[in-house]
This record gives structure tokens, sequence and C-alpha cells, in this order.
């Protein structure tokens, strides 16, 4: 293949990479990135090859991250730089290592660096799970349900894998005597897989109990720019203390309000996004005893996204999620442990301990935001059997449509239906296996959900192993370097 060609494919590869980090929609676009970028890294010389990989990685992941990360400046750039790095990592290792072992074994050797490198990436960087391929088959149901055995990074492996056998069919010049077994093996796998997501959706319960829900979202327009962060950081003086005390007044009555409103249209379990009651902490106590009345009087669970203010402390923010039910009894009251990157400076964080507290409704669990992306973490709530799962969130709207998207694969992971109350982005209600029951977008003007959701989790193997699957793929990629290694000497 010439280098003219080999440069086309890694400019298609990148194209398709670009977009699939964009947008969910196109869920062909990530495997046709990596079969097109792998074809130029085996095509081209070892260098500067692999450096046009890189660059080209850099392009797309700088333009299809561009508001997803909330870095500003120059300091974005040197993220990519590291997400790029990573990202080469298995291009690197499939050319080191794939051409040293014959016959199909070859092919795993990619998907395995792939699924290392996204693994290590969630593992040991501050980014967690964003950037995962798996997050492009969002809507592909049957294939979502493989996470519930292996985690996300079963759907990473079967993408990088396909990359790989096609690649390996092309070197063969798909002659058919001699890639048959593999691709048919593959195809087999894959419409296996498929078929028993579809069964496992097929044969779902759908006749549990339910109950009707709604999240109440935060009303930004009482506040005017830069108000609500100066609150949160606890940035208030003496001389602007009355005015924060009457407007966060209003914005309590608000709640309590539209929370009323909403238990007597029939709702038994209300929440609200990710730090959307702001409270000054000396006022916290008499604000919980007026939202323990409220709960008691209309006989309704709330789960209220919290931020507590010390003013004038090193640390300001405590970011909790405080359960209650119709008895107007505290269950749990929750301190977000993983902070988010603007808030790692401000926040209190928690003991890292999720709750799942049991209740009438079941067992309720609750995780906030950013902590569900991080799929090790999260599997406190598979583990705890959690019958309802509860995710108070605050996105902006470049990141609503992913970051709901991303909490939808934690909730098939852990077999446990989730409700995700959000403002700057979407509130949405799902089924055990990733159905989406109901959502609304903030930016379109609908501040409240409402929606039916069942309750009662699902066992899933993913919940008992964790990342089995992951561990695996680092094994068997230290296998292949080391037989590799071996045949080279």
């Amino acid at each position: 293949m010439s280098q003219a060609a080999s440069l086309m494919w890694l400019a298609v590869g990148a194209l398709f990479f670009g977009v699939s980090i964009r947008t969910s929609a196109i869920p062909i676009a990530a495997w046709l990135a990596l079969a097109f970028t792998l074809r130029a890294a085996r095509a081209l010389p070892a260098f500067p090859g692999l450096a046009y990989v890189a660059l080209a990685f850099y392009i797309a992941l700088a333009l299809g991250n561009r508001g997803y990360i909330p870095i500003p400046g120059p300091a974005y750039f040197f993220v990519i730089v590291a997400i790029t790095a990573i990202a080469t990592v298995p291009f690197i290792a499939d050319r080191l290592v794939t051409s040293r072992i014959s016959g199909w074994t070859s092919t795993l050797i990619f998907p395995m660096a792939w699924v290392a490198c996204e693994f290590a990436r969630a593992r040991l960087t501050p980014g967690a799970t964003w950037g995962s391929i798996a997050y492009t088959q969002y809507g592909n149901l049957p294939l979502v349900q493989l996470v519930a055995f292996t985690g996300i990074w079963g759907i990473s492996f079967l993408i990088a894998w396909f990359a790989s056998i096609m690649n390996w069919a092309w070197e063969q010049n798909f002659m058919w005597t001699k890639v048959r077994s593999v691709t048919l093996g593959y195809a087999i796998l894959v419409c296996v897989i498929l078929v028993g997501g579809g069964l496992r959706l097929v044969l779902a319960q759908t006749n549990r109990q339910s109950i009707r829900v709604a999240v109440v979202s935060f009303p930004k327009d009482m506040f005017v720019p830069g108000e609500v962060t100066r609150i949160v950081e606890g940035r208030v003086d003496g001389n602007q203390r009355g005015l924060m005390d009457e407007k966060l007044a209003h914005l309590h009555n608000w709640f309590l309000e539209s929370t009323t409103r909403e238990a007597r249209s029939g709702a038994r379990l209300i929440a609200w996004p990710e730090q959307s009651l702001l409270v000054f902490k000396e006022d916290e106590p008499a604000f919980l005893e007026r939202a323990q009345h409220l709960a008691s009087e209309e006989r309704i669970y709330l789960a209220m996204g919290m931020a507590a203010i010390h003013t004038g402390a090193t640390r300001p923010l405590e970011n909790k999620v405080i359960l209650i039910d119709p008895s107007g009894k505290v269950v749990f009251s929750y301190l977000k442990s993983r902070p988010a990157a603007p808030e790692a400076a401000i926040m209190v964080p928690g003991d890292s301990h999720l709750p799942v507290a049991a209740t009438e409704l079941g067992r309720v669990a609750a995780a906030i935001c950013f902590e569900a992306d991080f799929p090790e973490f999260v599997r406190q709530i598979g583990r705890g059997h959690a019958d309802l799962w509860i995710v108070p969130a605050n996105d902006w709207e470049a990141i609503k449509s992913i970051h709901f998207e991303m909490a939808v694969f934690r909730a098939v992971e852990n077999g446990s239906p989730m409700l995700r109350a959000t403002s700057s982005g979407f509130s949405g209600a799902v089924d055990p296996w990733g159905r989406v029951l109901g959502v609304t977008d903030h930016f379109s003007g609908t501040r409240t959900l409402v929606s039916q959701i069942p309750l009662g989790g699902v066992h899933t193997l993913y919940s008992y192993i964790g990342d089995l699957f992951a561990w695996l793929c680092i094994g068997g990629l230290a296998v292949g370097v080391a037989r590799a290694t071996q045949i080279g000497r």
C-alpha cells in the first residue's frame, strides 16, 4: 500500500474517531475509526508512521473533546497530549508484538492493549471512564446488555477486535480460505452476544411494582451569572449576606412549593439535582426541619441535592444528598466523595461509602454526578442489591447527552433502576436494562420530570466479579508481550 493511501486511511479513521467522541448517534463510526487507523499504523513505517497516528488522534481528540473537558486555556491542550499518549499505546503494542505472533491469536493483541489502556486511564487519571469507546454504542441496547457481565470493557474489546480481525484479513488479501475460520468465529460471537442481549431484554420482567417519581430542577433565573459560583465557593462577605439570605429564602420556598405540587399530583418520590438547594451551614438545621415536615405531611420520599456552605472556610462546600422518608426521618445523608475538577479545591469529601438503605420501597442507594463515571466505585450499589438508585447531577449543555448515557451504563452494570435528577442537563428514569422510561432536557425549558419507575434490581455478574474482564486483558497482553519477546530473542 502506498504512503498516500495509508495517510488517507489515517485521515478517515481520525475523522470517524472525532465523530464518535461527539455523538453516539452514529455507533458504526467507532468501529470504522479503529479499523482504518490500525490499517494506517500497520502500513506506514514505524517511524514516522506512529507519530502520524499520534498527531491524527491529537487533532481528533482536541476537536472532539472541546466543551467536554472543563479545563480552560493552554492547560486543555496539555491534557489532550496525555490522552493522546494513552490512546496511541495500543497501536505501538500492535506494531511491536503482533508481527511476532502467528495465527489468529495475533488478532488479540490490539483489543487487549486497547482495553488495558482504557482501564488504566479509568483507574489512574482524574478523567475516570470519560472517552471509553464503549459509550459510543449507547443506542444498541442488545449490545449494551454485555456490560452486565463484563462491564464496558467487553464492548471496547469487541470494537477493537473487529479492527484487528479486519486488518488481519486485509493482510491475507481477504482470501476466504485463509480468513474464513477467524472471521466466522468473530461473527458468530457477535451474533450470540446480540441475540443474548435481545433475549435478556425480551425476557425482562415488566410486571414489577412501580412508583410515580418527579424531579424538580434548579431555577437558574433566580440568580445573576456567577452568583451561584460565588455562593458555593463561600465568597459571601457581610455586606452581601442580607441579599443572599433573601435570595436563598426565595429558593428554599420555590423548592418546597414545587415539591408539594408534585406530591399532590401523585409523586411518591421527588428528587432535587446536585447542589440545587443552596443553604448556609448555620441555616441547614432549620431548613432540614421544614423539609422533614413536608415529607411527613405529604407522605413522600424526598431526595435533596444540597450544597451546604461554610462561608470563609478553606473548603466551604458540602456537596450532599439527603434522603427523607414519609415519616420525616432522615434515611441517609451522603457527602460526595469523588469531586469533579472544579470542585476538588473547595469540597469537603465524603467517606467513599455509597449509601444503600432499607426503606419501604426496597433498598435505595445514591451517588452524585461525577461519581457515576467510576464503574468500580458504583459497583457498591450492585453489591448492595439496590432496588432503586438516585443520582443527583449538575451538567452543562455540551455534555448533557453523553453524561446521561454514561450513567445508563452504570444502571445496566449493576442491575438497578435509576432516577437521575439533573440541572443543566438531562434528567431521566431508567430501568435495570437501560431502557429510558422518561427524560427531560433542562435547556428546553422543562424544569420538571414526571415518570413511572419500576422498583427492584436484577442480579448481574458484573456486580460480583467487577472488572475481571479488564484484568484478564491485562494478563493476556502481558503473556503476548512475553511470548513475542521470547520469539524475538
